[in-house]
């Protein structure tokens, strides 16, 4: 047993140098990557290129300050709305006999959108006529006894009774062909109501009831929903902050309004502020606006979300640069200002 333990002291020692040999060896490895990430050829080739060095000077964009005039634009995102909606109803029962609009079409007030069978209301209005003139006819008749009678009585001929009697059976039937005018003119009304016209300029949606169904006044759906496209609204919020801004820009004329494409802010159609809600809503802070756009191409569609600035003032004589020169610092905003010798210097602003 004494004779062993030398060996195995040996053994031990050697494990032990391998194992600082190895070490040792990880060591030159992760401190060999290190330089190369960040003392190598190519990062100090990009070291230089950055600053300068080697590769020449950094090339930069330089643009020159102008003085001119900038609009202030307070911007929201809105929804289209049609000036006016139309539900056309049929307002008395009966066939449908016509359809005379396509689905899409535009209208203008007064063009025939459907017709509903004039039959049976023709024959009342007929009716109704006739009996005017049955009660004129007996008008006529009490007018000429009445006259008759008055003449009797002026010579004591018949009692002085029989001439007011007269006289109040005139009256009667004047009250009577009163009566039928009022009946015709009710039943000429009717009989209108069986040509369905368009009560607005707009474009007709789709047609909710087809030629050849009975239709009644009190039940729906409807014939059709007309909704005016030219010109066309548009609502939208901005916040309570800006209400005294945007009354003071308002009392002064009208106010400019641009619809924007929510994609590369291209202005859709220009229009002017009509409203000024009354009242803050309270569960948001906001206050709501509405513009109306001409829209001549019909860009803009009833429902649509759209993109809205409200110009509210413009600043006249500003010096301005391009956005991007403008940085931002622990000090604040600054630009680099380009020197006689084309050297760059910092300098503080105030946007």
């Amino acid at each position: 047993m004494h004779g062993e333990a030398p060996k195995y002291a040996s053994i031990k020692a050697k494990s032990r140098t391998r194992r600082n040999l190895a070490f040792l060896l990880i060591l030159v490895a992760v401190g060999a990557a290190l330089y190369y990430v960040f003392a190598g050829p190519q990062h100090q080739q990009q070291r230089r290129s950055r600053y300068g060095g080697e590769s020449g000077p950094v090339p930069v964009l330089a643009a020159t300050a102008a003085t001119t005039d900038v609009p202030v634009y307070l911007d929201a995102v809105g929804t289209i709305k049609a000036l006016n909606t139309v539900t056309v109803s049929r307002q008395v029962d009966g066939k449908l006999i016509s359809v005379n609009f396509k689905e899409g079409d535009d209208v203008k007030k007064g063009d025939v959108l459907a017709r509903i069978d004039p039959t049976t209301y023709q024959a009342q209005l007929d009716q109704a006529k006739a009996k005017k003139a049955q009660d004129e006819a007996q008008l006529a008749n009490a007018k000429v006894d009445l006259e008759r009678y008055e003449k009797l009585a002026a010579t004591n001929a018949i009692n002085r009774q029989q001439a007011d009697t007269q006289r109040a059976l005139v009256a009667q039937d004047t009250a009577l062909v009163q009566s039928d005018q009022a009946a015709i003119e009710s039943a000429q009304a009717t009989l209108g109501y069986t040509t369905i016209i368009a009560p607005i300029d707009g474009r007709t949606g789709l047609r909710q009831v087809d030629e050849g169904n009975i239709v009644h006044a009190a039940s729906s759906p409807a014939i059709v929903v007309i909704t005016q496209m030219k010109p066309i609204s548009v609502i939208f919020n901005l916040p309570q902050q800006d209400l005294a801004r945007i009354n003071d820009a308002f009392a002064k004329g009208p106010l400019q309004a641009d619809a924007l494409r929510p994609d590369n802010n291209a202005v859709i159609d220009h229009g002017t502020l009509k409203v000024v809600d009354n009242q803050v809503d309270q569960t948001t802070g906001t206050v709501k606006l509405k513009a109306e756009f001409p829209n001549p191409g019909e860009k803009l569609w009833p429902g649509q979300f759209v993109n809205v600035r409200l110009l509210v003032d413009t600043l006249k004589s500003v010096v301005t640069i391009p956005t991007g020169a403008v940085q931002r610092g622990p000090n604040g905003t600054f630009v680099y200002v380009i020197n006689d010798g084309n050297t760059a210097t910092m300098r503080p602003i105030v946007v």
